[in-house]
Formats: C-alpha cells, sequence, structure tokens
C-alpha cells in the first residue's frame, strides 16, 4: 500500500509541474518509473541533481519524452526504406519538422515556468549543413539553431533586440552582448539541441539509435551568429591525460597515435594493443577526412570498431553515424578472460554534436580534445589542421593552401575553405589553437550542464529502451538525465487523448499540415497563429529568412531549395501567409513577403 500510495503521488506531481507540455500535446500521465544509473550524492530520485530545481528537471525531461514520442509515431519512421536520395531526404526533413516542432513547443511551454528573469537560448542546433554523402542544393533540415529565445514576454523581446545586433552589428561583440544582459539582470541557459540524431538512421527504420538531445548549460555559449561545421574530437578517460602528462605527453587531438597509444599504456599496464576499442565514423566518404587515423590505429594493432561489434554490456555498435551516444560507452572494463579492455572514440563530429560529447567529460571524469575542421571532404586531417589556420584575407591565402596540398584543389574549393574559416571566425568558434576543448566555448571557463536524452529507439549506448506501445493509444516513453552528480533513468507512460485521425495533427507544425491539405481558410485562427508560424518558418527555412531589425522578418522565396520545400509547396506556402498577412494585418505585421 505504502509504495502505491508513493507512485500515486509521485504521478500527480509529475502531472502537476509538466501539465502545460501535456496539456499543450493533449496527453495523460498514466505512469512514472525512475531507477538510478549513478547516484553520488545519495539523492532521493524526486530530487535535483542540477542546476535548476526538480520541477524544471522534470519539464526538461518531458520535453526530450514528448519529442521522442511524437517523432518516432509521427515522423515517418522507415517510410525511406530503400528509396532514392532525394526521397531520403524528404523523408528525413519531415521527421526533422516533427522532431523540432515537439521540441520547440515544448520549450515555450516549459519558459512559461522559468524565473522571470531568466531564458532558454539555443546556441548550437543541428541540421544547418549539409552531412557527408549529402550534397549542398538539399538545403538545411528543420531545426532548432543559434538565437532562439525562450522566456516571458518582456525578456524575449529585450534578448531579440541584443540578439540581432549581436548577429548584424561588427562592432557589438560577445563582451558588449553578456554585459547588456548583466546590466539588465537577465540570466541565460544556453543549449546545444539536435532534436533528432540519427535522422538517416530513422527515416531508413533502422532498430536502433533514434534520439534526441539536449544539452542546458548554466550559461550561455561564447557564440555570435549561427553556425554548424565538423569538428575533430580525440575522447579518452582522463586519467590517461594526467598519467600522460606526468611523463611530459601531451595527449590530444593532433598526437600522433602511437603515442595516444602509449599514454594508454602509462595508464593501464599490460593492456593489450588489441584490447583497445576505438569507435569512429566508417564509410567511404569518411576515408578523405580520417583514413589516416585509422591507417595509423590499425598499423598499431589497435581494434577499430566495426558495425555491429558488441558491447560489454550486450548492445550491437553502428559506426555509419552517431557520434555523440558512444561518449556513454568511453571507459576501461575487464573481460569475461581477465583481460583489460578500453573504449575510446576518435575522429569527428557535428559541432553540436563534438560539443555534446566534450561537455560530458567533467561528468564522467574525461578528457576531450576538439580540432576546428572544414565542411569539406577534400583532404586529411593533418591537411585541414594546416589550413584552417591560415588568415582568410591573406592576398597569398590561395597560394599557401596550394603549398599545404599541392595543386589538387581547384580555385572554387580553395575560397569554399576560406569561406569556411570565415564562417567559423565570424560566428565566434575558437580558432587560435589548433586543439580546444569545451572550455574555449563557455567564457566563464566555470560550468555546469544538463545532458537530457529521449529515445525513439533502443539505445546499445546505455541500454535504454525506445518508444514502446502498451495499448492503442498509450506508450512507454524512455529518457535519461545526465549530470556531474548522478545519472537517472526516467520512464514515462503517456496515453493520447485524441481520437486517432487527430493525433497527428497535435505534433504537425500548422504549416506543413497546411501545404498537407488541410484548409486553413476554414480553421478557427488565434493570435497563438502569429507566433507559431513565426517559429515553424525559423525552423523550416531558415536560411530564407532576413531578419530586418528586432520585428519584421522577410521571406525570400528564391532562396528555398526546391529539396527544402518542394516548388508546389511553395507556391501554396506564399498563398497561406499572403492569406494571413491580408486577413489579419495586426497580428503579422512582423511577415514581410520578398
Amino acid at each position: 500500500m505504502q509504495i502505491e500510495m508513493e507512485r500515486r503521488n509521485r504521478i500527480a506531481q509529475w502531472a502537476y509541474d509538466t501539465g502545460p507540455i501535456l496539456a499543450r500535446f493533449h496527453l495523460w500521465l498514466e505512469d512514472v518509473r525512475t531507477e538510478w544509473l549513478r547516484n553520488e550524492t545519495g539523492a532521493h530520485p524526486d530530487e535535483s541533481i542540477s542546476f535548476v530545481t526538480e520541477r524544471m528537471e522534470r519539464l526538461f525531461t518531458m520535453t526530450a519524452a514528448v519529442t521522442a514520442l511524437g517523432t518516432r509515431l509521427f515522423g515517418g519512421y522507415g517510410k525511406a526504406g530503400h528509396a532514392c536520395k532525394s526521397e531520403l531526404n524528404q523523408v528525413k526533413k519531415d521527421a526533422d519538422a516533427i522532431s523540432a516542432y515537439a521540441m520547440s513547443e515544448s520549450l515555450w511551454y516549459l519558459s512559461r515556468s522559468l524565473p522571470e528573469n531568466h531564458a532558454i537560448m539555443v546556441c548550437l542546433g543541428e541540421g544547418l549543413m549539409p552531412k557527408a554523402g549529402e550534397t549542398p542544393e538539399m538545403g538545411s533540415n528543420p531545426m532548432l539553431g543559434f538565437g532562439r529565445v525562450y522566456a516571458r514576454p518582456q525578456v524575449a523581446s529585450y534578448l531579440a533586440v541584443c540578439l540581432q545586433r549581436l548577429i548584424n552589428e561588427t562592432s557589438y561583440s560577445w563582451e558588449d552582448f553578456m554585459a547588456q544582459v548583466n546590466d539588465a539582470g537577465i540570466t541565460i541557459w544556453g543549449t546545444a539541441i539536435d532534436t533528432l540524431e540519427n535522422t538517416s538512421r530513422f527515416a531508413r527504420g533502422n532498430p536502433t539509435g533514434p534520439m534526441t538531445v539536449l544539452h542546458v548549460f548554466d550559461q550561455p555559449l561564447a557564440l555570435t551568429r549561427p553556425y554548424e561545421g565538423y569538428i575533430g574530437n580525440l575522447i579518452v578517460p582522463a586519467a590517461i591525460v594526467r598519467r600522460a602528462a606526468k611523463e611530459s605527453l601531451l595527449i590530444e587531438f593532433f598526437t600522433p597515435r602511437f603515442k595516444v597509444l602509449e599514454g594508454i599504456r602509462m595508464a593501464y599496464p599490460g593492456i593489450r594493443p588489441e584490447n583497445v576499442h576505438v569507435w569512429t565514423l566508417a564509410g567511404k566518404s569518411r576515408e578523405h577526412r580520417i583514413g589516416g587515423l585509422w591507417d595509423e590505429w590499425r598499423a598499431l594493432g589497435v581494434h577499430l570498431v566495426e558495425d555491429g561489434w558488441m558491447l560489454p554490456g550486450g548492445g550491437r555498435v553502428f559506426t555509419d553515424s552517431g557520434t555523440y551516444a558512444p561518449t556513454y560507452s568511453i571507459g576501461p572494463w575487464t573481460g569475461e578472460d581477465g583481460d583489460s579492455h578500453l573504449f575510446i572514440v576518435d575522429g569527428y563530429a557535428a559541432s553540436a554534436e563534438a560539443i555534446q560529447s566534450a561537455s560530458l567529460c567533467p561528468v564522467f571524469d574525461l578528457h576531450a580534445s576538439l580540432a576546428v575542421l572544414s565542411s569539406r571532404f577534400k583532404l586529411g586531417h593533418e591537411e585541414e589542421r594546416l589550413i584552417m589556420q591560415l588568415e582568410p584575407d591573406d592576398p597569398e591565402f590561395p597560394e599557401k593552401v596550394s603549398m599545404i596540398c599541392g595543386d589538387s584543389l581547384d580555385e572554387t574549393t580553395r575560397e569554399a575553405y576560406r569561406q569556411d574559416i570565415l564562417n567559423a571566425r565570424s560566428a565566434g568558434i575558437p580558432m587560435g589553437s589548433e586543439a580546444i576543448t569545451a572550455d574555449d566555448f563557455l567564457s566563464a571557463k566555470k560550468w555546469e550542464v544538463m545532458a537530457v536524452s529521449g529515445f525513439m529507439l533502443p539505445d546499445p549506448y546505455s541500454g535504454s529502451s525506445g518508444v514502446e506501445q502498451v495499448d492503442d493509444d498509450t506508450y512507454k516513453v524512455t529518457t535519461c538525465l545526465t549530470t556531474r552528480v548522478g545519472e537517472r533513468r526516467t520512464t514515462l507512460t503517456l496515453r493520447l487523448l485524441e481520437e486517432p485521425q487527430r493525433r497527428r495533427l497535435v505534433f504537425n507544425p500548422l504549416l506543413n499540415r497546411f501545404m498537407h491539405g488541410e484548409d486553413y481558410r476554414r480553421r478557427p485562427v488565434k493570435i497563438s497563429d502569429s507566433g507559431r508560424i513565426r517559429n515553424e518558418l525559423q525552423t523550416l527555412c531558415s536560411e530564407a529568412l532576413e531578419h530586418l531589425g528586432p520585428r519584421e522578418v522577410r521571406v525570400h522565396f528564391e532562396k528555398i531549395s526546391e529539396d527544402v520545400i518542394p516548388k508546389a509547396q511553395q507556391v501554396y506556402l506564399r498563398e497561406i501567409l499572403e492569406w494571413y498577412k491580408a486577413n489579419h494585418p495586426i497580428w503579422f505585421s512582423w511577415l514581410v513577403l520578398s
């Protein structure tokens, strides 16, 4: 009886604290189950283990759960199958739209519970840049990117003005931005977000991997513009770096791998090279960039983890994507035969994933050495090391590139490298050193992070389950919240309250619904439609938007790729926006059409 009473009280508390999100998505909370994966303080399962309150932890956890649930059910899982590249890309964009919308709406409702002087700011997001194997004309995927602010209206409006100055005025620096924010007494929690990690695996229907990842910091990341690029990363137990330092051996991303193996043997005497297991992205598209690293490890007799290799906990890894989750498995263990083994991560990741992984280092006593790379896949990491340190405005830039890599690059590619350097610098990416750490992205140096994950499908690295159907309208969703002092897995049982034919509408962006046939003229218009449509445009086609000061947004239809929104739907989108502008001019005074 006591256990049942505690269960009911827990459900009641969660339902009360997360009510705004549950109500927004028409969900009923049936059950809450919590288990500790790590508890260093002896905290009760309902106590806070981060820099936010218990209620805010539950709201962030529910945000991840709702995003995972909505994406899994309505994001078109497995719809691509054996589709061609263009069809696969469209399925991915549809899935990203659902996940980004669900998380954005959740964060908005969550922000109503923030302290009055607090704000959540998106600093890094996934989706701006085509990945390996994709082509630039595919355009960006729907995403939550730099500058999105979730706060009470007065705080959000104030920060919108500051952010527009930060993006558009070269004389207004990061230091100016932070000074103005601090003078106003505003506290910003920065975030790095990937609303749908492993999108390709989700679209193709792979059985493991897809998840949503939300890292919340107690301060904003020191970035000044939207940015997504590639970042080299070598992540090992911190004990290796500390032990190697005693022998004057520096372990960083550009350290020759035979030296890294020396450091491993110092920290773990007697370990055999074949028992050092290196997880790295694989595939032909990555060979130019990190094939040299593969060759170095193989020459040392080290095991490069292959697709399908089984972890000690029983999960089978994949190496086609997913650079974040392997961080949770880094570390040593003793095999059944008594031999020492070690799992580490090497290679590169997209910027949001790289920073998310690096920010887990103080949580798990790891060390991540990062290196800013270009968005090209023409050269090896050693050549990029030299190119990314060049001065882009140097008149001799083309000649210096040729000295590094010979005449293998044409003028267009050399110019692309120069633009990559300029983009990184203008965004505030630390370029002064070849190797950097997560600290270089957080100006205060002392920082806290809360990592929240929601699993759409099983995760082989943490052993977490994906979304599981309990009944016709009821599902279990597994989430994980990780901080320096603890790691807590929460399984939420959620019931969909709408009829089956209406459930998809709850999780679909308005513009998506309208472009797929719903009659926007017959639907009752609410004032909230203005904010929702503005928010959705930023998510669906951010590269086509021009911000005219803090109030107005111009939509440049000529900048929307047909791979992002097909031409016929673009025509319909213009009709939709023109109708709202004509019929509700006050609510849509911010909208300017090119």
